[in-house]
Order: structure tokens, then C-alpha cells, then sequence
């Protein structure tokens, strides 16, 4: 069958929404973009490290096998040709290291990260009174967090029942909203899930 893809590109102008007909590639969420609707991307942070007791939660850096997850799904990313208006990450070591590595895969300049400590260990609410707080001018946003909230915060938006959201795993789905301050539970519809092991168990 044959479907209509988006892809989403930057301009000095703005943002330019283009529509690709062709065959849909696996995996590759088919969304009718809207520019009246908002896309979200919610990523936990790859493995982290605990073998220094002595650091803080917040300085504990990603492992190895974090280190060898977050380029993966970054290239998974990649392959869906993903491209963020917004790239937001907790403080967190683990996390900010997370977005980073997969900031480079996918083609966000660094430069363009922003971080906000709310991210940390946020709870559902504190994930939702962020986004609510974002700038319009941003149609596809990508934040980087911490569980329990953002399983908390998936199942809210999009109705799901996901029981845990593995380390580096994604959440990504569309918001039938026109301002991201109308985020509120049900109002967004899920594009996939996605998640190491996953992908490692089919190859």
C-alpha cells in the first residue's frame, strides 16, 4: 500500500512540512502532520552506572552498555528520519548524555540542547505543567527523563498500559492539540514504542 509520509524541515523562515508519497519503510510512523497538532517524543535515559557510591544520583554516568544503547536508538531514530524542533533533557549525567549521543546520530547540533531541572525525576505532573510551558513555535519536541513519570505520563496522554519503559526506550505518538498547553490526559495518539532489547530479540 502506498502512504503519505511527513518529514519535517528547517528553514531561516521557518519550518517547511513536506509530504513524501511513497512505500512506508518498517517502523516508520505514518502521520498525516498537521500543523495545527503537536508530536512528542518521550526517551528514558540509557543504563547508567553505579559503581561509584560515592557520586550523586544526579553526576552518575551512563554504563557501557548505555554507552553502546544510546547510538543504537539513535540510528533507529535516524532511520525514521526523526527530526526535533526541540531537544530537552533533564540535568541528569545519564540523561543529558543520552540526548547528546543521540543528538549526533540523528543531525541536532548540540548547541541547540536545552536542559530544564524540572526533568529531573519529574512526576507526571511536573512533565505535564513543562510541556504545557513550551513555545509553540515547536511542532516536534523530544524530552529526556526519568522513570516513574514518563510511563506515568505515556499511559496518561496516549491510553496506554505500558507497565515500564526500559532504560534508552522511546515513546513517540501525536497530540490532538493545537498549543502545548492543552496537554491533558487522552489527548495524544500513539506512533510506536520502541526500546533496546526489542529489537535485539527480532534480530
Amino acid at each position: 500500500p502506498v502512504h503519505y509520509i511527513y518529514q519535517i524541515r528547517h528553514f531561516a523562515c521557518g519550518v517547511c512540512i513536506i509530504f513524501l508519497k511513497g512505500q512506508m519503510r518498517s517502523g516508520l510512523p505514518v502521520w498525516n502532520l498537521q500543523k495545527d497538532m503537536k508530536y512528542l517524543y518521550l526517551i528514558r535515559h540509557a543504563k547508567s552506572s553505579w559503581d561509584n557510591l560515592e557520586i550523586s544520583d544526579v553526576d552518575r554516568p551512563l554504563n557501557e552498555r548505555g554507552l553502546r544503547d544510546a547510538p543504537y536508538m539513535g540510528k533507529r531514530l535516524k532511520e525514521k528520519e526523526v527530526a526535533p524542533d526541540l531537544m530537552l533533557s533533564s540535568p541528569a549525567k545519564r540523561a543529558i548524555a543520552t540526548c547528546r549521543q543521540i543528538a549526533a546520530i540523528i543531525g541536532h547540533e548540540a548547541s541547540r540542547i536545552k536542559t530544564d531541572p524540572r526533568l529531573y525525576h519529574a512526576s507526571e505532573e511536573t512533565l505535564v505543567s513543562v510541556l504545557s510551558g513550551l513555545s509553540d513555535s515547536h511542532h516536534v519536541a523530544m524530552l529526556f527523563g526519568h522513570n516513574p513519570g514518563l510511563t506515568r505520563l505515556t499511559n496518561s496522554i496516549f491510553g496506554q498500559h505500558i507497565m515500564n519503559i526500559p532504560t534508552c526506550g522511546i515513546v513517540a505518538g501525536k497530540l490532538n492539540i493545537g498549543t502545548w498547553g492543552e496537554v491533558k490526559a487522552g489527548c495524544g495518539s500513539l506512533g510506536f514504542f520502541d526500546f533496546p532489547k526489542k529489537n535485539k530479540r527480532k534480530g
